[in-house]
């Protein structure tokens, strides 16, 4: 596989050289909560073929980003999982986040929905760590087939795949109705009311994190050019 360099002596031009490929920094995205099969990935990234997500992983691997591994008996599946190296990369991708979702519609008709760990990042994008001092709660969250963890400690949050040992707050719903929540268009009561979701725990600890990682709803509007 021939590798394209900008061929600059500029470090933005180098980290092109190696994120800057179409589908590349999602790849990263989906690897955010923790380690993904292949399969996990192909799922959380619709539209991909499997010989490109192959040739990129092959060279996110080459690159030192990401690095794959089998998991124990029983498992004995083959996941990819970002080295501190890739990782390096989170801030960044937040921040080019926050600035993106100034363009995401209102409404998601037409667009994949992704899958609950592709949305890790989105919680990191919107955190709000000054709402968060003193608390130290973990919710898990059932969304579809998935499981996460989110633990909020003083100013901190850490998403992992995953159940957790003794969460807070458990939420069981589906992906349309968690950015319901995370968008504030929906509260967790009137979901529990609607058959739409089941808490069990503490609400009030959902509230909080839902509070905390809240996607605003005043984003600036994105202006069309002046036609003249």
């Amino acid at each position: 596989m021939k590798n394209r360099s900008y061929n600059q002596y500029c470090g933005l031009a180098y980290a092109l050289d190696i994120i800057g490929e179409r589908w590349t920094i999602l790849i990263i995205r989906e690897l955010i909560a923790g380690p993904r099969r292949f399969t996990d990935l192909m799922d959380g990234l619709p539209g991909i073929s499997t010989n490109l997500l192959s040739e990129r992983l092959k060279s996110l691997e080459q690159q030192g980003l990401i690095k794959r591994h089998t998991l124990p008996p029983p498992a004995g599946s083959t996941v990819y999982e970002l080295t501190p190296l890739g990782r390096g990369l989170e801030k960044a991708l937040i921040e080019l986040g926050k600035w993106g979702s100034q363009f995401v519609p209102e409404t998601a008709e037409g667009v994949a929905l992704l899958n609950a760990g592709s949305y890790a990042l989105t919680l990191k994008t919107f955190f709000r760590p000054e709402l968060s001092q003193g608390i130290d709660e973990t919710c898990e969250l059932h969304i579809d087939h998935e499981v996460l963890q989110v633990h909020i400690r003083d100013g901190e949050l850490h998403v992992r795949q995953g159940s957790a040992d003794s969460p807070d707050a458990v939420l069981h719903t589906g992906i349309d109705t968690y950015l319901g929540l995370l968008t504030g268009r929906l509260n967790p009561e009137e979901a529990a009311a609607q058959g739409l979701a089941r808490i069990e725990g503490s609400p009030e600890a959902l509230n909080r994190f839902l509070n905390i990682c809240r996607i605003p709803s005043d984003r600036p509007a994105v202006l069309s050019p002046d036609p003249s």
